[in-house]
């Protein structure tokens, strides 16, 4: 059974930046994911990373967010910079295993203040 930790969430003014960390234990995990649901609206694709190192992003988020992993430390990071006040919700880490199950992290709030 895989779980998921995340740490790195909190509260930043406009304009700040963040580190999201997810660490993956008990499996082996393919692709790894940043979600995000903010009050009242539907949980939403952040950004992707495929083992191999291929990212996709949302539109929303291209040219300030990051992702990467270290395979090594079966971690996923989630590096935030320039960030809106519409970037406030609560960011939770995906990961699918290796035969197909998909796990979820608890949720991490970030809260960016204008």
């Amino acid at each position: 059974q895989v779980q998921l930790v995340e740490s790195g969430g909190g509260l930043v003014q406009a304009g700040g930046s963040l580190r999201l960390s997810c660490v993956a234990s008990g499996g082996i995990v393919n692709v790894m994911a940043w979600y995000r649901q903010a009050p009242g609206k539907q949980r939403e694709l952040v950004a992707r990373i495929r083992s191999g190192g291929f990212t996709n992003y949302a539109d929303s988020v291209k040219g300030r967010f990051a992702i990467s992993r270290d395979n090594a430390k079966n971690t996923m990071y989630l590096q935030m910079n320039s960030l809106k006040p519409e970037d406030t919700a609560v960011y939770s880490c995906y990961a699918r295993g290796s035969y197909g199950n998909d796990y979820w992290g608890q949720g991490t709030q970030v809260t960016v203040s204008s």
